[in-house]
């Protein structure tokens, strides 16, 4: 029998990676990660979800209270203290994340390297001083995902997300005036949290509509309740950016101009895979990586989870995904699979706005006979205590099993509602199941069971 130096072997320490670690040295089993960044963080905490949702929580508090009539004088958060706050909340993780893997003693280590795929069973990873080479006898690819950079003449003079939320970043100081070059879920976050601490935001959009490819219906939700002070621009084609940070862009065949004090792209993020994926035939025919039940690739004993996939690139996506992989791994066989329909996705846009499950256009191109039941906001008593009761909570499903499909929440506290519905939804409920659970009064969570109530 072949004697391998590790049970496991993860590229990346991010939430794919880490969680599948955890998981085997807490079985008694041994496992390596190898990250370049050599920490435990992954893209969510090092400049993702963790500290863009801390700057976020200080223009909600801000916006919240200039909502409400009673306080005597205005609320405004002091934009360096905001970074600085941002900083501790993921320094605290970074430490937390250090603790953790203390207590699991040699049973799990964290290197610092840039890892290369060499065989099946093989990694290598390179590190300040040396290259070195393992053995092991499951590889898991958790290399995250990075910055997609257009090729846009003087490029090099915008900023990116990492500029806004790294530790210390670059960005210090609120922008008086910011570009937001892309209108995806990334940049229209960006540029509610900003415009409510204080900046002038224009945001630029190439396609025909904010967040392409989701919804139209949900999208107009969102868009009518953003706040009217972001200047939007649609089918704008972005030419050029200049030193003095003038983007110029095409709109309508005509040539137009924006200037800033920074210029941010929001372009999207891609998957990144390790040197060897390719020569050991892991790649697709669009040369990404095959990703099948479980977290199974085309190799046995290597598997994969997070936003490498390129599928549903959500951090708790990829911790459940990286589960599946640790469970499957450890059962010799897949006996645990990741129902991609109950993974909720929100934008943190003022309105918040979530969604879960199938799409409507994807149950109609199915030719699913479909049900469809709302519950506005404005109904509410959450949404009238706290003076904000725009957006709705919409579901939808099988009209002959009468089985919840899909389900959207625009609105306040949006987040945390989708997660009601996620659940409802992997635990394949019907309208009558969400009819009939007794939503908390006064919270938001009344819109979901009324919504149901409105057939059942």
């Amino acid at each position: 029998m072949t004697q391998f130096e590790y049970d496991l072997v993860t590229i990346g320490a991010g939430g794919g990676a880490y969680t599948a670690a955890f998981q085997l040295a807490r079985a008694g089993r041994s496992a390596l990660m190898v990250d370049q960044k050599g920490v435990m963080s992954g893209n969510c905490l090092a400049e993702g979800c963790v500290p863009s949702k801390a700057i976020r929580e200080a223009a909600d508090i801000e916006r919240s209270a200039l909502a409400m009539p009673y306080f005597e004088q205005s609320v405004h958060a002091n934009y360096r203290a905001v970074v600085a706050w941002k900083d501790s909340v993921q320094l605290l993780r970074y430490r937390q994340h250090d603790e953790e893997l203390a207590a699991l003693d040699d049973r799990l280590n964290l290197v610092s390297g840039v890892a290369t795929l060499i065989d099946e069973y093989t990694v290598a990873f390179e590190t300040e001083y040396q290259t070195q080479t393992v053995t092991t006898e499951n590889i898991l690819i958790a290399s995250g995902s990075d910055i997609s950079i257009p090729p846009i003449k003087g490029v090099e003079h915008a900023i990116t997300s990492r500029d806004l939320f790294a530790v210390d970043p670059t960005i210090q100081d609120l922008p008086s005036d910011l570009i937001v070059i892309g209108g995806g879920y990334i940049g229209l976050e960006v540029a509610s949290m900003m415009t409510i601490l204080g900046s002038r935001v224009t945001v630029l959009e190439a396609d025909s509509q904010l967040l392409p490819g989701m919804d139209p219906d949900f999208v107009q939700l969102v868009v009518e309740n953003l706040d009217p002070r972001i200047r939007i621009e649609l089918g704008a084609q972005v030419v050029e950016i200049d030193q003095q940070h003038r983007v110029t862009y095409t709109q309508a065949h005509q040539q137009r101009h924006a200037d800033g004090e920074q210029v941010l792209l929001a372009t999207g993020r891609h998957p990144v895979v390790p040197t060897g994926a390719s020569e050991l035939g892991l790649l697709d025919d669009v040369e990404h990586l095959w990703v099948g039940p479980g977290g199974t690739t085309k190799i046995d004993s290597i598997w994969a989870a997070g936003d490498a996939t390129g599928s549903q690139m959500l951090f708790h996506a990829a911790t459940r995904e990286s589960l599946a992989v640790a469970h499957n791994i450890l059962a010799h066989k897949i006996v645990d699979r990741v129902n991609p329909n109950a993974v909720p996705s929100t934008i943190f846009t003022f309105p918040e706005a979530a969604f879960v499950g199938t799409a409507r256009a994807d149950l109609r191109a199915a030719g699913v006979e479909s049900f469809e039941v709302f519950a506005p906001f404005s109904h509410e008593a959450r949404g009238q205590l706290l003076n904000d009761a725009v957006g709705e909570v919409r579901l939808f499903g099988d009209s002959h099993t009468n089985r919840l499909l899909g389900a959207w929440v625009v609105g306040r506290e949006a987040g945390q509602l989708i997660g009601e519905l996620a659940t409802a939804i992997h635990l394949g409920a019907t309208l009558a199941d969400v009819a009939s659970v007794a939503d908390q009064h006064p919270l938001a969570h009344e819109a979901i069971s009324r919504a149901a109530r409105t057939v059942v």
